[in-house]
């Protein structure tokens, strides 16, 4: 299955709102900051969805589609066929540091083991303009939310690693499992496939030790935050000073 058929064109016209809302609401956080916009990269782009939308926002800007899986890629190409303003790019080593304003990165680091997240944290931190920003979404896999999707999911492939009752239950009551199976999504990438297992909130302790957290935001309906709601946001300003969670919005 392709990256678009279980996401923004999967069965399920839930799902597929979801996944289209999550990518509408980067975008208004985007449109929320100050600074000019000139340099914009989706780093793990998948199959460029993100970037046709930040090509159409802002016609202007220098848009990068980072994605290192050479199949996904591929999609992006695809996808991107007609949009003038977006590159592709494979090796983000590519991309001069210090020379980007905004760098979106939704639904990664979810998947990556502790080794790739350092290494991707460093690598948009040195990609980012000094006062550039990162928006990062991960989605919400304790509590609730868990609960609502680990119910979908038994009902799609019970008995898998996100979709058994021990896994769910224990996500469901803020302990996710530790055991999450490693693959690789392309040679060479390490991957964690399932969503299970990964928790938000440590994770957001971990970005506020490279960036000053400027805002959290809940996806799609902010006001009811992330006990209740699928996907968070971080918005992460690189600033010269150390970190700091004070002045921290919580939506």
């Amino acid at each position: 299955m392709s990256y678009a058929e279980i996401t923004f064109k999967d069965k399920n016209p839930i799902k597929r709102w979801i996944h289209r809302q999550r990518l509408l609401s980067a975008i208004k956080l985007c449109r929320r900051l100050s600074q000019p916009i000139g340099a914009i990269c989706d780093f793990g782009a998948g199959n460029g969805e993100l970037c046709k939308l930040a090509a159409a926002s802002y016609p202007e800007a220098r848009i990068i589609c980072y994605e290192p899986a050479p199949s996904l890629l591929a999609e992006a190409r695809a996808n991107l066929s007609n949009v003038s303003n977006v590159e592709l790019c494979q090796d983000i080593g590519t991309v001069s540091p210090g020379t980007l304003d905004v760098v979106f990165c939704l639904e990664v680091f979810e998947h990556l083991p502790p080794e790739e997240t350092t290494d991707a944290l460093r690598t948009i931190f040195g990609l980012l303009k000094p006062e550039g920003t990162a928006v990062v979404g991960v989605p919400v896999e304790v509590g609730f939310p868990a609960l609502y999707k680990g119910i979908f999911r038994m009902a799609r492939r019970y008995g898998a690693f996100d979709a058994n009752l021990r896994n769910v239950a224990s996500s469901s009551f803020g302990f996710p499992p530790e055991n999450r199976p490693i693959s690789e999504l392309a040679p060479g990438i390490r991957w964690h496939f399932e969503h299970t297992g990964f928790d938000f909130r440590p994770f957001g302790k971990i970005l506020g030790g490279y960036f000053t957290l400027r805002k959290v935001s809940a996806s799609p309906f902010p006001a009811l935050g992330s006990l209740l709601m699928p996907e968070v946001y971080f918005v992460a300003e690189k600033t010269t000073e150390a970190p700091t969670h004070r002045g921290l919005s919580s939506r």
